[in-house]
């Protein structure tokens, strides 16, 4: 393509272009790419509290199944464990070292659960806390809605 074509193409195009503004904008049906209208996320207290009672039960299961070194004479395992050093027998020491390692994984699966399970409960309180602050602060004194210029002055 020589020079002289290249400026011609660029005035063509140049000269079907209008001089309007344009802007970007969401669909008209709610935006976000969302098909249905509304938003991509939903989460009811409802389902909170679902997961956070599942976590619990998961923590109730698995501390009264597992066989962890509990009390002073700790789980059949490592009572075997002990049985087996004190007869000479080298397995005896590895099956402690499983016992150790496996110790530290259901204390891990446990720590999890529970964290799970207090931090849903923590979450539903501190957004009831949250809508109901809020939902205070956007109403004027006499219960009126809040003026668009006002809200404005939070997001600066």
């Amino acid at each position: 393509m020589a020079w002289d074509e290249w400026e011609q193409l660029k005035a063509h195009a140049a000269e079907r272009q209008s001089t309007h503004m344009r802007l970007n904008q969401l669909p008209t049906d709610g935006g976000g790419g969302s098909t249905g209208g509304a938003g991509d996320l939903v989460v009811n207290q409802d389902d909170l509290g679902v997961v956070g009672h599942e976590a619990n039960l998961l923590y109730t299961a698995v501390k009264s199944q597992a066989d962890i070194a509990a009390g002073a004479g700790g789980g059949a395992t490592t009572q075997a464990a002990t049985t087996l050093k004190s007869h000479g027998f080298q397995t005896g020491g590895a099956l402690a070292t499983t016992v150790e390692v496996w110790s530290s994984q259901v204390k891990s699966v446990l720590q999890a659960c529970a964290h799970i399970s207090d931090h849903l409960d923590y979450t539903q309180k501190r957004h009831a806390e949250d809508d109901a602050k809020i939902g205070a602060v956007l109403r004027g004194s006499d219960g009126s809605a809040v003026s668009v210029s006002q809200l404005n002055e939070y997001f600066k």
